[in-house]
C-alpha cells in the first residue's frame, strides 16, 4: 500500500519506518524542513530503540522518503495517517490546532488527486478503473477507489465527526464516506519501546466511518499479533483516553500505597509483590465494567481504614481519600435518575450489595431505597436472597438503622413489585427480574447492571442505563 503519515514526531516516525519495512511505500509529511532533511538522509528525527536502523534500511531500500509537499504526498499515496501533536492549554483543554491545518490542507489536496488506476481488478475492465489494492497476503481492500485519511493523534470524543471531517469536506468538495474514507486510528507505543509496541500490540483499534474505511486500515496490520477492534469512531477515540486514564490512575494507586508502607516501616514491593500475584481480582477484568456504586462490609470499611492510617502518618494519598467520595457521586446520580423519571411510585428490583448473598451492609440500593424514602417515594422492593426473618447479627442490625420498616416494603415476587411501580430501578438480574421486566410496557427503566437487552432497551424513551 502507498501511505503518506502526516508529522513525524514519535508517533509518526515510528509508523512510518516501521510501516515501511512491512513492506508499504511510504512518505514521511512534516513541516519542519531539518525532520524532512534527516529522513531523506536516512536518520531517524527521534531517538528510540530500533528506529535509527529501521530508517536507515527503508530509506536506502526507496520503501521511505519525505517531503514537505502535501498536495504532492497525498497525490501519490492511498492513505494518510494523521500523527500531529494535540498538545493540552494551560487550562487542560485539546489543542486542535495541528489537526485542522493537516485536515485542510489533506482536504485541498484531494480536490487535485486523480482516482487511484492500476492493474484493473478485472482484467476486461475498462482503462481508468481504478486498482485493486491488496494487503500483505494478497486480499482485495475495499475503498482502494479513493483515498483514506486516518487520523492517529489522540483526540477527544467527537473531533473527528463533528469538527475534523467537516474541515476535509469542505475543504475538498467531496463527502466523507463516499469520495474519500476516514477512520481513527489510536496508537498504543510507549516511548522506549514504541518500535516493539508496533510489531507487537496489545490490541488493534479501527474506529470506522464506514466498513471500506476500516477495511484499509486492518489491511495496514494485518498479521500483527493482538484482538483487532472495529468500533464506531467516537469509541475509538475515547479507547486512548481511557486506557491512559487507567495507566495514571495505576501508577498514583501504587505510589501512595508506596507512602503509606514507608510511613509504616514496610517493604513496599513485596506488599505490592503479593497484591500483584492475584490474578483472578486485583489484575484482571474484575471489577472494570461501569455500573452502580460498591458497598459491602469490607471495600468501604477498609478504605476508611486505609485513608485514616495515613492521616494518622501524615501522609497525603489524595487518590485514595476520593475512592469514597467518587462511589457517592455515582450514587447520587442514580438517585438524580429515578427523581428525573418523574413517577411517585417506584419498585426496586435488588437491596443487597452484590449478587447472590443477603448481606445489606452499607449496601448502595439500601442507600438509594432510603434517600427514597426520605423524599416521600411510594417504596416497593424485590430480592429473591432478602428475607427480613433471616437477617441476624450485625447484618439485621444495620438495615433495622437504616429500612426499620423493610418488612413493609419487601414482597415476596418481583411481579407484584412491577405491578405496583411507575418506575423501576434494576439493581440485579435475578431471572424473575428479568421474567418480571418483560411485562414492564411503558415504565420507566433505571437500568444500574446493564441488563441482557439493554442494547433493544436503549431505544425506548423511558430507559436509561447508568453508565451508558
Amino acid at each position: 500500500m502507498r501511505i503518506s503519515v502526516f508529522g513525524l514526531g514519535y508517533v509518526g516516525c515510528v509508523s512510518a519506518a516501521c510501516l515501511a519495512s512491512a513492506g508499504h511505500e511510504v512518505v514521511g509529511v512534516d513541516v519542519n524542513p531539518s525532520k524532512v532533511d534527516l529522513v531523506a538522509r536516512g536518520l531517524a528525527p527521534v531517538v528510540e530503540e530500533r528506529i535509527g536502523e529501521l530508517t536507515a534500511e527503508a530509506v536506502r531500500s526507496g520503501a521511505l522518503r519525505a517531503t514537505a509537499d502535501v498536495a504532492e504526498a497525498v497525490g501519490a499515496t492511498d492513505v494518510s495517517l494523521v500523527c500531529v501533536g494535540t498538545p493540552s492549554a494551560p487550562n487542560g483543554s485539546l489543542s486542535t490546532a495541528y489537526l485542522e491545518r493537516v485536515a485542510e490542507q489533506i482536504g485541498r489536496a484531494l480536490t487535485a488527486k486523480a482516482p487511484v488506476t492500476g492493474t484493473p481488478a478485472d482484467a476486461g475492465a475498462p482503462a481508468g478503473t481504478p486498482a485493486t489494492r491488496t494487503s500483505a497476503a494478497g486480499t482485495p481492500v475495499d475503498g482502494a477507489g479513493r483515498h483514506t485519511v486516518v487520523f492517529r493523534s489522540t483526540m477527544l470524543p467527537g473531533t473527528c465527526e463533528d469538527l475534523l471531517v467537516p474541515i476535509l469536506e469542505r475543504e475538498s468538495g467531496l463527502v466523507a464516506g463516499t469520495g474519500f474514507g476516514v477512520a481513527v486510528n489510536p496508537e498504543f507505543l510507549r516511548e522506549g519501546t514504541s518500535v516493539r509496541d508496533f510489531f507487537d500490540p496489545p490490541k488493534t483499534v479501527i474506529g470506522e466511518l464506514d466498513r471500506a474505511s476500516g477495511d484499509v486500515v486492518a489491511a495496514l496490520y494485518e498479521g500483527l499479533p493482538g484482538e483487532v477492534f472495529r468500533v464506531p469512531i467516537t469509541v475509538a477515540e475515547m479507547t486512548k483516553y481511557t486506557d491512559n486514564a487507567f495507566h495514571g490512575l495505576k501508577i498514583s494507586f501504587a505510589n501512595e500505597i508506596g507512602a503509606i508502607c514507608q510511613a509504616l516501616g514496610l517493604d513496599s514491593h513485596r506488599v505490592m509483590d503479593v497484591f500483584l500475584a492475584d490474578r483472578k481480582l486485583n489484575v484482571s477484568p474484575a471489577y472494570l465494567r461501569p455500573g452502580f456504586a460498591f458497598g459491602g462490609s469490607c471495600l468501604p470499611k477498609d478504605l476508611r481504614g486505609l485513608v485514616y492510617a495515613a492521616r494518622r502518618a501524615d501522609v497525603s494519598v489524595p487518590l485514595l481519600a476520593h475512592v469514597l467520595p467518587s462511589n457517592e457521586d455515582h450514587l447520587r446520580r442514580a438517585f438524580e435518575l429515578v427523581t428525573a423519571a418523574g413517577g411517585r411510585r417506584v419498585g426496586l428490583f435488588g437491596l443487597s450489595f452484590k449478587p447472590g448473598t443477603d448481606d445489606l451492609r452499607e449496601s448502595p440500593m439500601v442507600e438509594l431505597a432510603e434517600r427514597l424514602l426520605g423524599k416521600g417515594y411510594d417504596l416497593r422492593i424485590y430480592d429473591a436472597n432478602v428475607s427480613l426473618s433471616r437477617l441476624m447479627g450485625a447484618n439485621r442490625d444495620y438495615i433495622a438503622s437504616r429500612l426499620p420498616h423493610l418488612g413493609d416494603l419487601l414482597s415476596g415476587s418481583a411481579d407484584e413489585v412491577l405491578a405496583h411501580a411507575d418506575v423501576c430501578v434494576v439493581g440485579c438480574k435475578d431471572p424473575a427480574v428479568l421474567d418480571a421486566l418483560a411485562g414492564a410496557g411503558d415504565r420507566a427503566i433505571i437500568d444500574l447492571v446493564r441488563l441482557p437487552d439493554a442494547a433493544a432497551r436503549r431505544a425506548h424513551p423511558g430507559y436509561v442505563g447508568l453508565g451508558w
